[in-house]
């Protein structure tokens, strides 16, 4: 019988070749799955809305504007699984359609409101001064305000493109990244290797990049999940007030010009695009928790 020292042992793994980039994001993946299998689901069911978004065109069983006068106000059946519209449209096929337009204006205005947010905090904590206690003030003054009044506000002034929804959104999600990041950048500001930094000669763009920006990601990286809840919330309200691209598919619409007006006849026009707005923003908010956790050292014990 052979025996192995542990000494071989260890010698072994030293030697074994580490693992590709493919294992090693399927082991990230099947880890964070076991722990937070919650946030799993949500990540998962926030996959499936991105592929829809991208490749609704194909996979949309009929033509969302296509209507059918013998369908009108039709409830749901196999070969229409959400029901008809009053003008014979396919409800399944809208909401495939309107994923595309939701998601669009979610994902560009919290990345951009995100971005300019946490440039303008981690400025602000860095440098501190006059320049920060002005700019607080005026954080605070827009962070007492919700979101959705602001968007309202801004969009009331301007055309209801798209544009323009997006750039809304952006401006009222901006006064909330910038509030992490000047938090995060505080709690770093301080430490050893920024004082390493500093002793070596660093510049204070050098210093914000490469040694503020990483530390600070994370938190920033939560709050992106967390407000594509809100920014999905906010699109809908908006698109369902009337002050949305009147052209365009979206859920909010779907509830607001034509569901709500039928809700006594038929119930599916309005009860399907509210349960997908509902459980798109569930999904984000419970895969940015699960992202906390994982990614907070002080709660990487939890479940």
């Amino acid at each position: 019988m052979t025996t192995h020292s542990p000494a071989a042992e260890t010698l072994t793994n030293l030697t074994a070749p580490p693992p590709g980039p493919i294992a090693a994001v399927l082991s990230t993946i099947w880890t964070f799955s076991r722990r937070k299998p919650i946030g799993a689901i949500s990540a998962g069911f926030i996959v499936l809305l991105i592929v829809l978004a991208a490749i609704g065109p194909t996979i949309a069983p009929y033509d969302p504007d296509a209507g059918n006068a013998a369908r009108v106000l039709k409830s749901p059946t196999l070969q229409y699984p959400m029901g008809n519209d009053q003008v014979g449209r396919d409800i399944l096929s809208r909401i495939i359609y309107g994923a595309r337009v939701s998601l669009q204006v979610s994902l560009m205005s919290v990345i951009f409101g995100s971005m300019v947010g946490a440039v303008l905090g981690t400025v602000s904590a860095y440098f501190e001064g006059w320049f920060d206690t002005v700019f607080q003030r005026f954080v605070d003054a827009l962070l007492a305000i919700p979101l959705i009044v602001i968007a309202i506000m801004l969009v009331s002034l301007v055309a209801p493109t798209l544009n323009n929804l997006i750039f809304a959104l952006a401006i009222a999600i901006a006064p909330r990244a910038s509030r992490v990041a000047r938090g995060s950048t505080l709690a770093v500001k301080h430490e050893m290797y920024m004082e390493a930094a500093r002793a070596i000669g660093a510049t204070h763009t050098r210093i914000i990049s490469r040694y503020i920006f990483p530390n600070i990601f994370a938190p920033l990286l939560v709050l992106f999940t967390v407000t594509m809840g809100a920014a999905i919330t906010a699109e809908a309200s908006l698109a369902f007030l009337g002050l949305g691209p009147s052209t365009l598919i979206s859920w909010g619409r779907m509830l607001s010009a034509e569901g709500r007006q039928f809700m006594q006849v038929a119930w599916w026009m309005a009860v399907y695009p509210g349960v997908t707005i509902m459980l798109a923003v569930l999904a984000f908010n419970m895969f940015g928790d699960a992202l906390r956790d994982v990614l907070d050292p002080r709660l990487r014990g939890s479940r």
